[in-house]
């Protein structure tokens, strides 16, 4: 479970890496990577439910949510003061009024940023109408912790009943979004405004919560090198180019909803039920999940200096662009695993010491919960 949603977050990266080269939602590379964040999503649910459900006779939801803030926000601060220190150095073609924006508010958006709430579209310093614009991919946070809240509030208290209708209504509003977006895809959420919030909402409420009903269904069997299979499974997933075309997008769409209603459950399944066997492939599932959070949240600041440099120049292609892509690929992985050894695990420790808990967590997947 660990090494797929690293797996995940570095695919990802070659998403964001791609992303701008194209010249439109329809010819992207890597078309299909942003359903990382429902596959988080669905794992986090997962990893939520298995961590926590049997647990609150002796757990307050004051005590749940400090837990969650020690293991989300240090990472935040951390993404946040990246894309502040970044975000001058950014001036482009793309971000021409970068200059003209006064410290004072750079930084007041990088202190609301630490608290993971959006900024008003008022305070858009970048231009792309982010709800984070120091750091994009905040956005997915700011609906984990929504989704947190509704579970450590209410829906902990479900019957599995219960919970599978709430999944079945979740899965079908899904569904409907993604086959009759204009662009035939889920893709959105990083908006502060009624659209985009609906999306960021659908996209949030199936897979976290059909992650946790599956926590509670599921009886994970025995199976040797799921791994394997399962990278090779998501990659090919994420990796698939756009479906349909221009016209027929309802097509791409019910791909999109396949995957995340079906195929990600399936693979979170065989991932649970996974045996790794050699001293290797301990070793990689361990680094891919250690620096899977990291890398999510310290990754975009470089891809925003990539960004700009393809947009200074005109015409760039991937051949031109690769190893530009590659050098951030790298350093966002190297600055990921510094981040974790050098502040996140420091941190995190602090914060456990200072609040008193007692770390009593079931081993395994649990443990390093996103």
């Amino acid at each position: 479970m660990d090494g797929l949603r690293g797996v995940a977050a570095l695919i990802v990266v070659t998403f964001h890496l791609t992303e701008p080269l194209g010249t439109g939602h329809l010819d992207i590379l890597v078309n299909h990577g942003y359903l990382a964040v429902d596959f988080f999503f669905l794992l986090s649910g997962f990893v939520i439910g298995y961590a926590y459900d049997d647990r609150w006779h002796k757990m307050s939801i004051g005590t749940f949510f400090k837990r969650r803030i020690e293991r989300l926000q240090p990472m935040v601060v951390l993404g946040m003061s990246l894309g502040a220190i970044g975000f001058y150095f950014t001036d482009s073609t793309i971000w021409p009024l970068i200059h003209t924006v006064p410290l004072w508010k750079m930084l007041l958006v990088m202190l609301i940023g630490y608290t993971v709430l959006p900024v008003p579209l008022s305070m858009d310093i970048r231009g792309w109408q982010e709800m984070h614009p120091l750091n994009s991919v905040g956005w997915s946070l700011f609906f984990e912790y929504i989704a947190n809240i509704l579970y450590a509030t209410c829906i902990r208290n479900f019957s599995k009943k219960a919970l599978g209708i709430l999944v079945l209504i979740a899965a079908i509003a899904l569904a409907h979004m993604a086959i009759t977006s204009p662009n035939g895809d889920v893709s959105g959420g990083w908006t502060l405004n009624p659209e985009q919030l609906r999306v960021g909402i659908t996209r949030t409420m199936y897979p976290f919560f059909a992650g946790l009903l599956l926590s509670r269904i599921a009886k994970p069997t025995r199976i040797k090198h799921t791994f394997l299979w399962c990278s090779l499974m998501v990659a090919l997933v994420l990796y698939i180019p756009h479906l349909g075309g221009a016209r027929h997008l309802w097509i791409n769409g019910i791909y999109e909803s396949v995957c995340i209603i079906i195929i990600f459950p399936l693979i979170v399944y065989l991932g649970a039920s996974g045996v790794v066997q050699t001293h290797t492939e301990r070793t990689i599932c361990k680094f891919l999940g250690d620096i899977s959070y990291p890398l999510y949240l310290v990754h975009y600041p470089l891809v925003y200096f990539y960004v700009a440099w393809i947009s200074n120049h005109k015409g760039v292609t991937i051949v031109q662009a690769w190893p530009y892509a590659l050098l951030v690929l790298a350093g966002g992985i190297l600055l990921a695993y510094t981040s974790l050894k050098w502040y996140d695990e420091p941190v995190r420790e602090w914060l456990r010491k200072k609040w008193g808990k007692n770390r009593s967590c079931k081993k395994g997947i649990g443990n390093r919960a996103v």
